[in-house]
């Protein structure tokens, strides 16, 4: 009898050890996550520098990229021409000069004075039915007259969203730039009406966008938090190879995904795991293989003895899956033998997982992995899918950007605005075309196509 209970006296001794062992780790945890948050950089830290970091500068030989000096314009884009004549005399001794040759250096300069137009409107009525006709110009936004007749032009107009959108910059901050770099005046308020405007402009553009990401064959959701007004929401984003959709909704549910897509969508979905994208019954799915060998390592760095051994292995796994892509777009295995180890891998990770666990974690990893044992390589099956939603991802961190500097939005106006001109921006940026550009002719009322078909 003293021998079992010495025996038991000894586990719960160990007990006891990992227990204060985890606690202690946990504590650490707790006071740097506590540290971080009182720091402005917080959000943006990535930890402690690189102690052996790559020596600065550009790569030498082919692997220098892309030169980065300035190319002179051609001939015909030259504006101004200014001589620079030699001095008189020499600086350094007075002597005489002699004119050796003539060397051109160029210049690139923004405008600083703004351009005032005046329209002069022709009015008219019809004999017939004695409506009112009014002339419009090509470089017109508006047909309003009298109070509202002096008005930003297409270009001005399309800068501000510009600096609000993409910039980031408050509406009160924009105006000062216009002010100190252009000499245009502009209220807050009137910063604030001109991209309410240029997103009513952009509407129906905004809904072919979201056609075109529905109607594609792959698309990538994700989701981020999101604020209205001082209230919670949610920024969803759905990229396709040909748009980008982006949604500001109060929940952070599955209905803005079914809303773009419906539930009969047939094409390939990659997302990070979020259980409301299982609905999606009729699509192909590509687990994230970002997020689960990062879940799988943080399992591992917080088990304790024996519970180390199941993420690990798991990890493994799933980078072992990235490795025979990366050896077989570098030719070093066919096809064929792609398609063998790929299934040796889904046995392995089949028979890792399908066991219960004893450890809590460990079994609902497990669960997950078992009921998406489907997805987790249909990258292997794919030629040329990503294995990771790293689109959205950089997608979602336009807004996460925006986020930082501004908290969110104030109105729900505000926030469909926000949904439409970022995904005008972003469709524009994957398209190769400048933004800029299109919101201005859009403003003025002859639009170009930006949604390429599906």
């Amino acid at each position: 009898m003293e021998s079992v209970r010495c025996a038991n006296c000894q586990s719960l001794e160990r007990r006891v050890h990992d227990l204060q062992a985890a606690n202690e780790r946990l504590r650490r945890q707790l006071d740097a996550a506590l540290r971080a948050g009182k720091r402005q950089a917080g959000p943006f830290a990535k930890g402690d520098p690189n102690p052996n970091p790559k020596k600065p500068g550009r790569k030498p030989g082919k692997d220098y990229g892309t030169k980065a000096h300035r190319q002179p314009p051609s001939p015909e884009q030259i504006d101004e021409v200014h001589e620079a004549p030699l001095p008189h005399v020499c600086p350094d001794c007075g002597g005489p000069l002699d004119e050796t040759h003539v060397a051109q250096q160029f210049q690139v300069e923004i405008p600083r004075k703004p351009i005032h137009r005046q329209f002069n409107i022709h009015v008219g009525q019809c004999r017939q039915c004695h409506r009112r006709v009014q002339g419009r110009h090509p470089l017109q936004t508006s047909d309003a007259l009298g109070a509202a007749a002096a008005q930003l032009g297409p270009d001005a107009q399309a800068a501000v969203v510009a600096l609000n959108k993409q910039g980031g910059l408050s509406h009160g901050k924009v105006t000062r730039c216009l002010e100190s770099l252009f000499g245009i005046r502009l209220s807050r308020g009137g910063s604030g009406h001109t991209v309410l405007r240029a997103a009513a402009r952009s509407e129906p553009v905004y809904e072919a966008i979201r056609q075109t990401v529905g109607q594609s064959d792959s698309v990538v959701p994700d989701e981020t938090g999101w604020r209205v007004g001082g209230h919670p929401a949610w920024l969803h984003t759905l990229v396709s190879p040909q748009a980008t959709a982006y949604v500001i909704d109060p929940t952070r549910s599955g209905a803005v995904a079914e809303d773009i897509l419906g539930l009969d969508y047939d094409g390939t979905m990659i997302h990070d795991g979020w259980s409301p994208y299982d609905q999606f019954q009729d699509a192909r799915h590509q687990q994230c293989l970002n997020h689960l060998p990062r879940r799988a390592d943080n399992m591992a760095a917080a088990a304790t003895r024996g519970a180390v051994r199941f993420p690990r292995r798991v990890a493994e796994l799933l980078r072992a899956g990235l490795d025979l892509r990366d050896r077989h777009a570098a030719g070093e295995i066919s096809w064929h033998g792609l398609a063998v180890a790929r299934g040796r891998l889904e046995s392995q990770l089949s028979e890792l997982v399908f066991p219960p666990k004893a450890n809590e974690a460990n079994e609902r990893l497990a669960q997950h992995l078992w009921a998406h044992r489907d997805d987790l390589f249909t990258f292997l099956r794919q030629p040329g899918l990503d294995a990771t939603n790293w689109r959205a991802e950089l997608a979602i961190r336009f807004g996460v950007i925006l986020r930082k500097v501004w908290g969110g939005s104030r109105t729900w106006v505000g926030a469909r605005a926000q949904s439409v001109l970022m995904s005008v921006w972003r469709t524009c940026w994957q398209q190769g075309r400048s933004a800029l550009n299109f919101l201005s002719q859009l403003l003025r009322g002859t639009p170009g196509a930006l949604v390429l078909p599906p």
